[in-house]
């Protein structure tokens, strides 16, 4: 039987790049579950790798279908945008283990959805002076920068990951990353042992 393993941390921390790395380095062969999202595709993503980007009106039809497993909403300088899981067929967890990236929120939501036993959370954090340069670096290569959604976001990690919310999803197992080799190896052994 497999497990979600939901990858999770304040924004800038590493979490795209841990991903990556993790599924290239083929250690444990991960299936991957596409998320979804409102917001607008940002340069170099493709449709169907990152995200399935839609509307509001495709999130709503998704909703009304009762295909919705977990999803969050922000209110952002440039309007709300969704970000989602969709029972759209891609999970079979009687068949392999899955890597997510998501929030705190979404790995609660995952972890009621489909059960304790079979969401496996992983927490990366970083102090947040680098996380704050981290974020400004890549929205300066953005073709149209959004420097207050990138100063919004990172606020709102303050209060989203926050003592008393990560106390109520159980204190997940964190992992620093100022050292991605590093990081990415100590995560893995956390996987070895617990899938």
């Amino acid at each position: 039987m497999g497990k979600i393993v939901c990858l999770m941390g304040k924004s800038s921390t590493g979490k795209d790049t841990i991903y990556k790395e993790l599924l290239r380095r083929g250690e444990i062969p991960f299936r991957t579950v596409v998320p979804y999202t409102t917001r607008p595709i940002r340069a170099g993503e493709r449709e169907g790798t990152e995200y399935h980007f839609t509307d509001e009106a495709g999130f709503q039809e998704l909703k009304a279908q009762g295909k919705i497993i977990e999803d969050r909403a922000y209110n952002t300088c440039h309007g709300l945008w969704r970000y989602f899981t969709v029972n759209d067929g891609s999970i079979c967890l009687d068949e392999a283990d899955y890597l997510i990236i998501g929030t705190l929120e979404a790995y609660q939501a995952l972890r009621a959805y489909f059960g304790e036993a079979k969401v496996l959370p992983v927490l990366v954090t970083l102090d947040d002076g680098i996380r704050l340069q981290r974020a400004l670096d890549r929205e300066k290569r953005q073709e149209q920068p959004k420097y207050e959604e990138m100063c919004r976001r990172f606020l709102a990690d303050g209060e989203d990951f926050s003592a008393e919310k990560l106390a109520a999803a159980g204190n997940p197992r964190a992992f620093y990353n100022d050292d991605l080799d590093g990081c990415i190896g100590e995560i893995e052994a956390y996987l070895r042992e617990n899938l």
